[in-house]
């Protein structure tokens, strides 16, 4: 008899969320080695196009499809009792998750996909709600929080924690062999205005602030015509707007991006693309700049964190202002306008002061482009976010928060105030 396997992307419990093309990606790629072997039923709690949503509450979005997500505001725990934000469950009700199980026979599996480790209260109620619907089902938790936190992931009761992407405990659970050429389970969407394509895995860099390294081992590209495949299986499916989700893009622009483009322009794939993962300066060309626009870019985010030396050479060394100032000065020659490009911007990291940060933001405005402030999250088994032990328990994951911790750090006050600056430079620029 053939499996029924439940796909489950769970709610968010946060202070803030924002569909910033947003897809669990990880599940639909695991989903999708097991097509045609399995029946595949996906219940994603942040579908914004979902039927389910309810209409009391209207949900903006923008032209590139991005918005919000329905919420309720909840209860703080009991950890965030001195933090003075809202706290809010992101994501459909649970009655409708409850609904949609009771109209099925049961599963044998559900794998669930996780996000941020301070997302597990999430998992936890999806879990909750599976065993009480479905108690013989298998769950299966995957993803960035079992990887960075799995001794405490094991505690929600899950019947397999996978950490990285090492799938063959999965495997010997379901006693299914995975057809890997297969794309992701897109299909498992009624609506899909926005989709997700990697051209690579892993990261060439060493910051210290981040956690790449414990899900891929190297920097490896993806067989060029199968990221082909994936993105015309995404333009059927009816996306119009492509998030990369690459971390290192840009990398080897001429072996791996720069065929990828030339073929889309042959095409004629009329996409817009976008990159919220960061674009790394340094490495921004000319000739790759233009054939980005002319492929259908249309928002560059750019890894730029600092303008201070000092810190760079602490954290990795990753960008310089003038690498930044070039590389500006490279995408507005090719034709990009000024309200395309925006500039991350590290806000409280541990080893950066205020004044870094001020700085840093006049610089980028300077440019003419906007500049989005990047919480810092203490990540586990980073230096960086081993040091914050100093302020918080980085064993609770509650914890690795990126509202609360810069409050922690910086107090709301000063938080207010820089993103305050941040909104008028914005302004200022032209942008929002």
């Amino acid at each position: 008899m053939t499996q029924r396997i439940l796909l489950v992307n769970p709610p968010v419990y946060d202070f803030s969320a924002y569909d910033f093309w947003l897809k669990p990606y990880g599940l639909l790629t695991v989903a999708g080695f097991l097509r045609g072997k399995a029946d595949l039923l996906l219940f994603d709690y942040l579908d914004r196009m979902h039927p389910a949503v309810p209409k009391d509450q209207k949900l903006r979005c923008d032209q590139w499809g991005r918005g919000e997500y329905y919420s309720q505001k909840i209860e703080r725990p009991s950890c965030f009792s001195h933090i003075p934000r809202y706290y809010h469950r992101f994501g459909l009700p649970g009655k409708e998750f409850e609904s949609f199980l009771s109209r099925q026979n049961d599963f044998d599996c559900a794998l669930i996909q996780t996000g941020m480790t301070y997302w597990y209260p999430g998992v936890r109620e999806t879990i909750e709600v599976i065993k009480k619907f479905c108690p013989a089902a298998k769950i299966v938790l995957g993803g960035i929080y079992t990887t960075l936190c799995p001794e405490h992931a094991e505690s929600l009761g899950a019947d397999l924690v996978v950490e990285d992407s090492n799938l063959q405990e999965l495997w010997r659970l379901l006693n299914l062999w995975p057809e890997l050429k297969q794309l992701p389970f897109w299909e498992g969407y009624e609506k899909l205005p926005v989709g997700v394509l990697k051209l690579t895995d892993g990261c060439p860099f060493q910051c210290t602030y981040c956690a790449v390294h414990k899900f891929y081992h190297d920097f490896k590209p993806r067989p060029l015509q199968r990221s082909l495949r994936e993105l015309e299986f995404l333009v059927a499916r009816g996306a119009g707007n492509i998030s990369f989700y690459d971390d290192a893009l840009l990398y080897k622009a001429q072996e791996i991006l720069v065929p990828f483009l030339r073929e889309v322009i042959k095409r004629k794939v009329r996409v817009n693309f976008h990159t919220p993962n960061a674009l790394h300066p340094r490495y921004i060309s000319e000739p790759v700049a233009k054939l980005m626009l002319e492929a259908g870019f249309k928002t560059f985010y750019l890894g730029f964190e600092s303008c201070s030396e000092k810190w760079h050479q602490q954290t990795g060394s990753k960008v310089s202002p003038a690498e930044l100032d070039e590389a500006v000065r490279i995408l507005l020659r090719a034709g990009a306008r000024p309200e395309q490009i925006t500039a991350y911007q590290m806000l409280a990291h541990p080893r950066s002061n205020a004044q870094d940060v001020e700085t840093s933001m006049h610089f980028a405005h300077n440019l003419g482009i906007r500049v989005m402030l990047a919480e810092f999250s203490p990540v586990p088994h980073t230096p960086d976010g081993q040091a914050c032990q100093q302020w918080v328990d980085i064993d609770e994951p509650l914890w690795h928060n990126k509202t609360a911790f810069p409050i922690v750090l910086l107090g709301q006050k000063e938080v207010n105030r820089l993103k305050d600056l941040t909104r008028r430079g914005n302004r200022k620029c032209g942008t929002k």
